[in-house]
């Protein structure tokens, strides 16, 4: 008995990984022996040719076949023992595919390791929306893929999706995905009325004054206060601010309101501003100022812009000029004297009246409940679940299972277009509710003892009343 004990301890959990991901276009080399045309982009690269070609040819093979039962929507997924395989066409006959390796169960049995796949553990809709944040955060930083096709070819196309992709797909962390990356929203500050009118006067005087900016939205916190741009365009740009720029500009922020960062100030203009695009030290008259370029409004006018992120303590503030425009050092200079100053007062002004908020409020007790809020008319969402992420990995406080549970419920909800409640008993202590009202969904986990379902409701509608009371939940 107990050397059983000590063998099932030996259990090791593998997470999903990612196998294989690459672009193809059919179009590209229809004959017989022009199959290696096809293939845009392929990771891993170390792949032997014929595997690639291979691969691929399955791929249109499985595309076509679902064709014929479902001609206007082709096959999403494709399940099999060992992996699951995610099919999306973001641009006509532009097709991306992503293989990710199943979860493992790793036992051994008589000294040698076994492997157990398990096939069920993956939710399509939480990796297919990976999969189409790949293309959105491309387009972001390189326009559309036909775009590339149009400025030099298959050569320029190819060349832009190596440099791409090759950094992107390694920040991808496919063990921590999970509802919200189906959600992809953007996590909003609340404000009181008197600090919102003065972030919008501060971005009005700043506009007036770099007259070339053309559109601006400013953050605090990691979260989103205003923006000027299209919902669609804000959301992927939040996500590459929040999960890549901010975490890796994290350092000075730690030092606190009195290391003097920019001690090269005259006394009565100190003040905390900095580049997080562009120009490092804007002493030096042979610094360059190369900012970032992304693409907006990509289905129909289709604007370049040069991205200019500028932070002053917790408060960061993105300005975008058209690219035609390239922006001198006297720009940066300008920029940094008029917005650094201003921006650091209201930094301040932001920070005092949330904690004043916070004290009035009253330092609430760790909840029986976590939950997950997403409201699909402007993006927002809020989550208790999540603890602060990291540039790795965003960290969920409970059990996978119960994440399991949330997206399960999501898929159910996103099938019907009535409003609905879902309840399930989870684990042993554990109740998930899921709500739907009006565009808005509700992800609620109860951890209580011996309550019953009357229990659970009460319980919810209490939350709905503090935390959403103005927000109508339909009963």
């Amino acid at each position: 008995m107990a050397a059983a004990a000590g063998a099932a301890g030996q259990e090791k959990q593998l997470a999903p990984t990612l196998l294989s991901f690459f672009i193809y276009n059919p179009k590209l080399g229809p004959k017989e022996g022009e199959e290696e045309k096809k293939i845009l982009f392929y990771h891993p690269n170390e792949v032997e040719k014929n595997e690639k070609i291979r691969n691929v040819g399955l791929c249109e093979a499985i595309v076509q076949f679902t064709r014929t039962f479902s001609p206007t929507k082709p096959a999403k997924s494709l399940h099999t023992q060992k992996n699951r395989q995610f099919f999306h066409e973001p641009e006509e006959n532009f097709w991306m595919v992503m293989v990710v390796r199943n979860p493992i169960i790793e036992k051994h049995k008589d000294g040698k390791p076994v492997y157990e796949y398990q096939e069920e553990e993956l939710l399509d809709k939480v990796y297919s929306s990976v999969l189409q944040q790949c293309y959105s955060m491309y387009k972001l930083f390189n326009g559309t893929f036909l775009r590339a096709m149009e400025d030099g070819g298959v050569k320029v196309l190819k060349e832009r999706l190596e440099k791409f992709f090759h950094r992107y797909l390694q920040t991808l962390h496919l063990q921590s995905c999970d509802l919200l990356d189906v959600f992809c929203g953007i996590s909003f500050f609340p404000l009181d009325k008197m600090t919102y009118l003065k972030i919008q006067s501060f971005i009005n005087r700043m506009e007036e004054s770099l007259n070339i900016v053309k559109y601006t939205a400013f953050l605090y916190n990691d979260q989103l206060i205003w923006s000027g741009l299209e919902q669609d365009d804000m959301r992927i740009l939040y996500k590459y601010l929040t999960t890549s720029l901010f975490p890796r500009h994290m350092e000075p922020e730690l030092a606190g309101r009195d290391s003097p960062i920019r001690a090269e100030m005259p006394g009565n203009l100190q003040h905390y501003g900095r580049f997080l695009t562009g120009p490092l030290n804007l002493n030096d008259p042979e610094t360059k100022c190369r900012f970032p370029k992304i693409f907006v409004n990509t289905d129909d006018t289709y604007e370049e812009l040069h991205l200019i992120v500028y932070k002053a303590m917790s408060a960061a503030v993105c300005f975008m000029i058209d690219a035609s425009i390239p922006p001198t050092l006297e720009f940066c200079r300008k920029l940094d004297s008029i917005v650094g100053p201003q921006l650091t007062v209201l930094a301040s002004d932001i920070c005092e009246q949330y904690n004043i908020n916070k004290r009035i409020s009253g330092a609430e007790k760790e909840p029986q409940f976590k939950f997950i809020y997403f409201n699909h008319m402007n993006l927002a969402e809020k989550s208790t679940i999540h603890m602060r992420k990291t540039p790795s990995v965003s960290l969920a406080s409970v059990h996978p299972d119960l994440m399991k549970i949330l997206g399960d419920i999501n898929s159910d909800f996103s099938r019907v277009d009535e409003d609905e409640e879902i309840i399930v008993k989870a684990m042993s202590d554990y109740w998930v509710v899921g709500k739907k009202s009006d565009q808005r969904e509700l992800y609620v986990i109860l951890n209580q003892k011996n309550v019953n379902l009357i229990e659970v409701n009460e319980e919810v509608k209490k939350l709905c009343a503090t935390q959403f009371n103005n927000i109508f939940f339909l009963d």
